[in-house]
């Protein structure tokens, strides 16, 4: 039987939505039966190698690299699934999407407790390398369409095993509440 490929990356956020992939515990073995991974940490693949069937997306948009990232997954991905709170509504890097851009620069580099006295030049890094921020962070269906979408902060490491498997299998995604429930 040909595996299924897929691809992971994190976006804006903390990486924790990758830490419940690998809580799936002794049913990684299972899952790497079933798949190769392509482009991810997992595997510390940078880039593409071919098309992948799905892609797990952690994380929001909040600058322009994200953007590019998330639209080049898009392109590579039959299949694309949110991941977490993060890619789903923004999650607490959207705390931002109230206060405008030039503010929080000011506060991370110029104001905050941190930096107060050792940033004395005043200088707040704008260098071309330097991915642009976008004026709030998006959620990824805001920027490409997902097929997907996984809750949770992070989302239990059972749900994403089951979603995966119904996918991988070609069964109906059933998600028992169980498996979604936040308290």
């Amino acid at each position: 039987m040909k595996k299924a490929v897929i691809a992971t990356t994190s976006l804006a956020g903390c990486f924790g939505c990758h830490m419940s992939l690998l809580d799936i515990d002794a049913k990684i073995l299972d899952l790497i039966e079933l798949v190769e991974f392509d482009k991810s940490p997992i595997n510390d693949l940078k880039t593409f190698t071919r098309e992948c069937d799905i892609g797990l997306i952690e994380g929001g948009c909040c600058n322009s690299e994200n953007v590019e990232v998330l639209k080049d997954f898009r392109k590579h991905c039959k299949i694309l699934i949110s991941v977490g709170e993060c890619a789903i509504m923004g999650g607490l890097p959207a705390l931002r999407n109230n206060i405008p851009v030039k503010e929080c620069l000011e506060e991370a580099y110029l104001n905050g407790p941190s930096v107060a006295g050792n940033n004395e030049a005043g200088i707040i890094p704008n260098d071309d390398e330097l991915p642009i921020l976008l004026n709030k962070v998006y959620p990824c269906h805001d920027i490409v369409k997902i097929d997907y979408h996984l809750p949770g902060c992070p989302p239990r490491a059972g749900l994403i095993w089951e979603a995966l498997y119904a996918l991988l299998t070609n069964q109906k995604i059933d998600l028992p509440y169980e498996l979604v429930k936040y308290d």
